[in-house]
């Protein structure tokens, strides 16, 4: 006669039976569950079996039933109900294996307007609402709360338990380019909202209703040298020439504080501190030595993706991450990242390394236990042994809930900063005769009457995105990073708009832009971090009130960005607009 093995007994304490299962772990399937790779799935809901040996060398069941890894992040667009569907199957297979532990599932961030693969997802099926530095312009810890409990029910509707997110790196350096996922460089304000967000998606304390928070990028991302990103060599120095390091740790200091469930630390190489010159994944220093000794952190350390095989990433040779460790084998920065206090490899499938380890006497069994016992418990917590399902109607029914889809349109226009009026030009009013770039004109009918050539229109309504240099390369093409000015004749064509018609410019904020000329120019001047159409000529006509105050400064040249130092927020000489600038809403004309 059987006996139900302890781990899955629900009635029993959670410590109790993550000891019953480790005790009855292979050190293979130990090593499995330190690895955190990504999948995608098929458009049907299918789990993906044939590969193209690039970006996802595996196939679903390799990585589930012969390397035994049961943490996975999705990448990819699906509809609601196929990834309910993809969710299930998955489950399914992992049941099928010798112990059945389920799989957990992560995700980037999937509510705004932003698409980056190596960063986050546009909305796709999920409401959209305005990026975090749109929700930093608002500034209200209760609607950050709402937006994070929105962003819970929807991902627990479709099976994702890990956020990849908040990002609580201080927008210090103004040509970062990732910028748009933070809440700006006030560190204040960082460390309320990263509260917030985390108690939205974990409620009071994590539970079978919560969404684990994978806070990042421990300990702050910001100073990066010159604003490259750490992704590439050419970005890989953290420096901190103002002294400021402790002031990148507050928001850090708070996520820590409102419980977070996992941190990720940073690729980034830090230069010239009394921290080893080494990426903060292999970093002892700031991994045991200040994230777990000082903040007393005792959750969960994921490594950033890609830290130990350097695999081209979309066939870009130059992707090795290990910064400050490229001399070392894959086995060798398996061992120092543990050694450091990591307990799982991102974006990384090689379990038989850390077996080797083991069995080389490099790495002893008790060390791997350590990170298995935060892993496994956090599977418990969630409730994943107990309930390994979702509904797929379920799914349709809540992801995109038309109450999710209205709150994060009220928080699109809410975000609007309106920097200058200078012609008094809002709120408009009637139906104008408007000439539109880069604006759905079918949505600008709806307010106006459209004309193709701006000398016949009474305004103009311009839509501008943040400058970058282009990159060569697939994936750093999604990273826009370099000058902040408009190039010379883009800048030429804009100011000539803006002679010929009184013109509302709306610039979509991603970082920082210098556009000393276009301020001084434009009739109106507005920024937005992830809108619609919609959403911009509702508060330009006055049916919705723009209420944000920009969440850094805009420098008033490249000069003084790079004279300024990137750990200091709001550090370049006169800026254009200040942190915190935005005129208050405008009272609606009549009609």
């Amino acid at each position: 006669m059987s006996t139900t093995p302890a781990y899955q007994n629900p009635e029993l304490p959670v410590a109790e039976r993550v000891e019953d299962l480790l005790a009855r772990m292979t050190l293979e399937e130990k090593a499995g569950q330190l690895f955190q790779d990504m999948l995608t799935m098929n458009p049907d809901g299918s789990p993906v079996e044939e590969t193209d040996g690039a970006l996802l060398p595996s196939s679903t069941s390799e990585l589930i039933e012969r390397k035994q890894l049961t943490h996975f992040n999705l990448l990819g667009q699906y509809g609601p109900r196929e990834m309910a569907l993809w969710h299930n199957a998955v489950q399914e297979m992992a049941e099928g294996t010798r112990l059945g532990i389920p799989v957990t599932l992560s995700t980037d961030p999937r509510h705004s307007f932003t698409d980056n693969i190596g960063a986050s997802f546009n909305s796709g099926a999920f409401s959209a609402w305005p990026e975090p530095l749109g929700l930093a312009a608002i500034g209200d810890p209760e609607l950050v709360h709402r937006f994070a409990d929105t962003v819970r029910r929807e991902y627990l509707a479709v099976g994702f338990r890990l956020a990849l997110h908040p990002q609580i790196d201080l927008a210090t350096e103004p040509r970062w380019s990732r910028q748009s996922g933070t809440f700006g460089s006030d560190a204040r304000l960082t460390a309320e909202l990263a509260a917030a967000y985390i108690s939205g998606l974990q409620g009071d304390e994590l539970g079978p209703e919560s969404v684990a928070a994978m806070v990042k990028h421990f300990p702050g991302g910001g100073p990066q040298k010159d604003g490259e990103d750490p992704h590439f060599p050419h970005g890989k120095e953290q420096i901190y020439p103002g002294g400021l390091r402790e002031h990148h740790l507050e928001p850090f200091r708070a996520a820590v504080a409102a419980g977070c469930s996992q941190m990720m630390p940073y690729y980034g190489q830090p230069v010239g501190t009394d921290w080893e010159e080494v990426g903060f994944g292999f970093n002892k220093g700031v991994i045991t030595g200040l994230l777990r000794g000082e903040l007393g952190f005792d959750g969960i350390v994921c490594t950033d993706w890609g830290l130990l095989n350097d695999l081209p990433i979309f066939g870009e040779p130059h992707a090795a991450r290990a910064w400050g460790c490229e001399h070392l084998t894959v086995a060798e920065r398996a061992a120092k990242s543990l050694a450091a206090g990591a307990d799982q490899f991102g974006g990384e499938q090689c379990p038989e390394v850390i077996v080797d380890l083991v069995r080389s006497g490099l790495v002893p069994e008790s060390r791997i236990d350590d990170s298995v016992r935060r892993l496994l418990r956090e599977k418990f917590v969630l409730g994943l042994f107990d309930r390994r399902r979702v509904d797929p109607d379920l799914a349709e029914e809540t992801v995109g809930a038309a109450e999710f889809t209205a709150a994060g349109a009220a928080a699109q226009r809410r975000s609007f900063t309106v920097l200058t009026n200078t012609e008094s030009l809002l709120p408009l009013s009637g139906r104008p005769r408007l000439y539109v770039e880069n604006v759905d004109v079918a949505v600008a009918a709806e307010y106006g009457e459209v004309v193709t050539e701006p000398e016949r229109a009474d305004l103009a309504v311009l839509r501008l995105r943040t400058p970058y240099e282009d990159r060569p390369g697939a994936f750093e093409a999604f990273f826009h990073s370099g000058s902040l000015e408009f190039p010379e004749p883009e800048l030429k064509e804009i100011l000539g708009l803006l002679e010929t018609v009184p013109t509302l410019v709306c610039i979509n904020l991603e970082r920082a832009a210098v556009l000393p000329e276009i301020a001084a120019r434009a009739a109106a001047l507005v920024a937005e971090y992830g809108a619609s159409d919609a959403a911009l000529l509702d508060v330009a006509f006055g049916r919705a009130a723009g209420e944000g105050r920009l969440p850094f400064e805009l420098p008033r040249s490249m000069a003084a960005v790079r004279a300024s130092r990137p750990d200091v927020p709001n550090d370049t000489e006169d800026p254009v607009f200040a942190h915190g600038h935005g005129l208050a809403a405008q009272e609606p004309r009549g009609a």
